[in-house]
């Protein structure tokens, strides 16, 4: 399957769950990330607040990140800006895809990042991911040395994701 289609694919078998069916089925999720070692020991996550279709972040962020350092991105043009989460209340509606995003620091230094939470459309066993299109993660995780964890529901879980010499792989998959 093509990329375009990939997408499309994964679009329509989102549209089959409620935004609190989703955010359900991730709770699970969660437990799992919080079980992996690397994440126990790292001290700089970068995560991501989710959108509807995604595996739900908010929660889970606001928890962590009174015990980790924890950054999200800012879509600003064609790239991502890293900047520190310090709360909810701290956020605003971001450029692109009117996410919530941070306000505050900017953060630069991507060599201190222990940890990525990945977001996709697909991955698959081998840790390839399968973004949205604009590579705005790869772009990152190409120059990330952080160990990086792909999170998605089962349903976005599949066989092969067709990849290019630009996509970065996960180190691990949580679904």
């Amino acid at each position: 399957m093509e990329k375009k289609e990939l997408r499309k694919y994964i679009r329509e078998l989102k549209r089959r769950y409620t935004p609190e069916e989703k955010r359900e089925m991730s709770y699970p999720l969660w437990k799992k990330l919080e079980q992996n070692e690397c994440f126990q020991q790292a001290e700089v996550v970068l995560g991501y607040w989710s959108m509807e279709d995604e595996v739900y972040t908010h929660d889970f962020i606001i928890e962590w990140a009174r015990e980790k350092t924890f950054l999200l991105p800012c879509v600003r043009g064609d790239e991502l800006e890293l900047r520190y989460f310090d709360s909810e209340e701290a956020l605003c509606p971001g450029e692109a895809f009117a996410i919530p995003e941070p306000v505050g620091t900017l953060f630069t230094d991507l060599s201190l990042i222990d940890f990525v939470i990945v977001p996709g459309v697909a991955f698959d066993a081998r840790g390839n991911r399968l973004g949205r299109g604009k590579g705005y993660y790869d772009r990152i995780l190409k120059y990330c040395r952080a160990y990086k964890a792909g999170l998605c529901f089962d349903f976005q879980f599949v066989d092969e994701v067709p990849i290019d010499g630009n996509d970065v792989r996960m180190d691990i998959v949580i679904h």
